[in-house]
């Protein structure tokens, strides 16, 4: 006889208790991602399109729907519901905030509601690091200069990763339009690392001076267009999507977490699909160098862009959830679902 399923309770969670969970648990949440990556390839996963929100008198603005489902042992549908007001650093608050709904796969019932910035944050990094590590064992060449274009807290946390992932550089090079973000962020990574800290001015000078360059720009456009800045051929991670001109990704060997995802909202690969009218300049998916399929090459420049799914989300969202649920720390609200009997 089938059991009923119950009605869950319902749980929020604080960015303080996400925190608690994730923080210092680098190599934890990288494992994560790699699972959920792998349940991605091999078609245990739904990951519809991201659907956008966004605003005729703020074009710079945008709150966007990530809904998603998991199998494996992640078991989980959910949504994440992110907003990116570029806006708000000049009044020194981040630019993304952002709610998750995780929702249980026996009845669809929600049961828990999460402050989500910091496990975006977390499983953005993650991805990034886990790339780093298996696309430069596959080309063969350790990164030793590592350049951030883009000093926010996207930033922070992949660095904190790629340190956490094994990488060691013999210099850090940061640009921000803002110099003073660039200056705020070379005096955090003083407090704890005495790895030499370049500043640049010119986002073309630290690509030229760095051999792993990553974009975590806000950026809704190409600012890179000339090929040859990449003549020493990098490996770039490309998180914030806009960065590259068509002429730089389509001299490249580019590598995608799903290429259905990515190639699309004006992406940098999106554009040189509607430059070219192919997608022939897309190497590979991160699952595809997971699993030995691909093999990213040391003579070429290699450009990982990650469109971020959903997937990822709920993955390190339902870590986050059974961690606080073993130790009993879930913030319940009783009475949430108020009416639970069909016929009252």
């Amino acid at each position: 006889m089938t059991a009923t399923p119950l009605i869950p309770s319902f749980s929020v969670v604080s960015g303080a208790q996400v925190h608690s969970v994730v923080d210092g648990r680098e190599s934890r949440l990288r494992e994560i991602v790699e699972y959920a990556y792998r349940l991605h390839g091999g078609g245990e996963t739904v990951n519809p399109d991201s659907y956008f929100l966004r605003f005729p008198d703020r074009p710079s603005s945008r709150i966007i729907a990530l809904p998603a489902s998991v199998r494996g042992d992640v078991d989980v549908h959910g949504m994440k519901w992110i907003s990116s007001f570029p806006e708000n650093v000049a009044s020194d608050i981040p630019r993304a905030s952002a709610v998750l709904i995780l929702n249980d796969t026996a009845t669809g019932y929600p049961f828990a509601c999460m402050e989500s910035s910091i496990i975006s944050a977390g499983r953005t990094a993650a991805s990034a690091a886990l790339a780093a590590v298996r696309l430069s064992a596959s080309r063969g060449v350790r990164p030793r200069r590592v350049g951030f274009c883009g000093t926010g807290l996207i930033a922070r946390y992949v660095y904190q990763h790629l340190l956490a992932s094994g990488l060691r550089f013999e210099e850090i090079g940061l640009h921000d339009l803002a110099g003073e973000h660039a200056a705020a962020f070379r005096q955090r990574l003083r407090r704890t690392d005495d790895t030499p800290v370049v500043l640049h001015d010119r986002a073309e000078d630290l690509v030229r001076s760095s051999d792993l360059v990553v974009f975590a720009t806000v950026a809704g456009a190409p600012h890179l267009h000339d090929p040859a800045l990449f003549a020493h051929h990098p490996l770039v991670l490309h998180v914030s999507l806009r960065d590259l001109s068509p002429e730089i990704i389509l001299e490249s060997c580019n590598v995608v977490d799903d290429v259905d995802h990515c190639l699309k909202a004006d992406t940098s690969p999106h554009l040189a699909e509607q430059r070219t009218g192919n997608r022939d300049f897309v190497a590979g998916t991160l699952y595809d160098a997971l699993t030995g399929r691909l093999s990213a090459p040391a003579d070429r420049t290699v450009v990982f862009s990650p469109f971020g799914l959903g997937v990822l989300d709920l993955a390190v969202a339902r870590y986050v959830y059974d961690e606080l649920a073993a130790a009993g720390r879930l913030h319940t609200v009783p009475g949430f679902f108020h009416e639970t009997r069909r016929y009252g």
